[in-house]
């Protein structure tokens, strides 16, 4: 396995097998040196033993400028990405120790098959949350659920994603 592509699946390996918060943290480590959500500030982090991503509401975020809301391809993105990587997440949960390499291997081939957005609500916060859920883990995919919310709690979009692996 490259270099990078280590980097990508978290820099894990078979010791780590069964330690989910460590694998948790290098998962989000790993998105996080992201230079596009570093570009963004876009951060994923572990909350309550959940990945959670995080994104400030900033001026070049902004979709509509007469309304001044967030843009719907920011949103999209970010809801994307937890989907994606709560995934890799829930197979590293769910692998069995002799399948820890598969798995490694999986969480690096990880892309989004298709996805399904509803805008709730007009992107106005201080910053956005985005959690997921997973519906459905398949051999090869996986479909997953979105949330987007503002710091009000307010659901802001909600997108339903499948993901190959």
């Amino acid at each position: 396995m490259s270099k990078s592509s280590s980097e990508w699946t978290g820099n894990l390996n078979p010791e780590n097998q069964g330690q989910i918060q460590i694998i948790l943290e290098q998962l989000c480590m790993a998105f996080n040196a992201s230079p596009f959500f570093r570009h963004n500030n876009m951060q994923m982090r572990i909350v309550d033993e959940q990945i959670q991503a995080y994104i400030e509401m900033e001026p070049y975020l902004i979709g509509n400028v007469a309304f001044q809301i967030l843009h719907g391809g920011v949103a999209a993105t970010i809801l994307d990405s937890i989907g994606g990587i709560v995934a890799m997440g829930e197979l590293y949960k769910r692998a069995k120790p002799e399948e820890f390499a598969d798995t490694v291997k999986k969480v690096s081939r990880l892309a989004t098959l298709d996805m399904r957005i509803d805008y709730i609500a007009p992107g106005r916060g201080e910053y956005f949350i985005a959690s997921a859920d997973i519906l459905r883990l398949g051999r090869k995919s996986c479909t997953m659920r979105m949330n987007l919310t503002n710091n009000e709690n307010q659901l802001i979009a909600t997108a339903i994603g499948s993901y190959s692996f």
